[in-house]
């Protein structure tokens, strides 16, 4: 394969398996498998399209026409903070929404790690450019992890193959891919766990 072939792959993988893409898919899954009541199926996917997906991707245009964010990338990690600030007040919007409605607490409790990670991230950034794109799957496949059981660690190489996207376009280094995958993954997981085990 030659190396521009990789590079529109990487670019397609990158651009189909964006952060909110996961988001849609992972929290329609628990819709369907965690709720028992249309209304909480509904609200379920409506909070998951509005705010972990079309309001993101709409923050991320508005943001590139007006210039504060460089690339489809958003390779310069000084520009990162604007967009991730402004996502974690969409997740909290959407994280009353679901508390109000009294959604599966599973569902409750990932939708927390999107805010508490974003946070974490924000700091990270500060100093060091770890992959979100990385985050982005592997968070995800920690909740399917703890619902499914190990069964759903098949998934691993769509996200091995998400980090290299990542680092076939030269937005990051393996290291910034691998710590992305194993901080999202532990730190989804653990709070899930602890969260379901507290409050559930």
């Amino acid at each position: 394969m030659t190396k521009e072939l990789k590079n529109k792959l990487a670019r397609f993988i990158s651009t189909l398996f964006v952060p909110p893409s996961f988001t849609i898919i992972v929290f329609t899954l628990f819709a369907f498998i965690l709720e028992t009541e249309s209304i909480k199926k509904v609200i379920t996917i409506l909070v998951a399209f509005l705010f972990g997906f079309t309001a993101q991707i709409i923050l991320f245009i508005v943001l590139r026409k007006r210039g504060k964010i460089v690339d489809l990338d958003a390779s310069v990690k000084e520009e990162r903070t604007r967009p991730f600030l402004i996502s974690v007040g969409f997740y909290l919007i959407g994280l009353v929404i679901l508390i109000i409605f009294n959604i599966n607490i599973i569902s409750i409790a990932f939708w927390f790690c999107y805010i508490s990670n974003t946070l974490v991230t924000i700091l990270i950034n500060r100093h060091w450019k770890i992959s979100a794109h990385a985050m982005g799957a592997a968070g995800p496949l920690a909740a399917v992890t703890y619902v499914f059981g190990p069964i759903a660690l098949i998934f691993t190489m769509l996200v091995m193959l998400v980090g290299w996207s990542r680092i076939q376009l030269k937005v990051h280094n393996f290291t910034q891919v691998i710590v992305g995958i194993l901080f999202a993954f532990i730190s989804t997981y653990l709070q899930i766990y602890l969260i379901v085990r507290f409050f559930g």
